[in-house]
């Protein structure tokens, strides 16, 4: 987590904060992060101690997540109305 995901997912939010949008290769590391997170919920039951990193994680993708869409959105093009 700490050696490539860690530092995966900062990258990504300095990303989407500088107004970029995310790339395929982006889209697919959340992709791949988002079904992790949901195989490793028997873990978390096991180890509560590790639920408020987990929850800080996972809020940090979301966020990620929020802002990529936000940034798309502003990144297509707009059509102006026929006069």
């Amino acid at each position: 987590m700490e050696k490539i995901r860690l530092p995966m997912a900062m990258s990504l939010k300095e990303k989407v904060d500088r107004g970029e949008t995310l790339n395929d290769f982006d889209i697919r590391f959340l992709e791949e992060v988002s079904r992790d997170s949901q195989e490793i919920r028997g873990l978390l039951e096991r180890h509560p101690e590790w639920n408020e990193l987990a929850s800080k994680i996972l809020h940090l993708y979301k966020e990620i997540t929020d802002k990529a869409v936000e940034n798309a959105k502003n990144a297509q093009p707009r059509l102006s109305p026929r006069e």
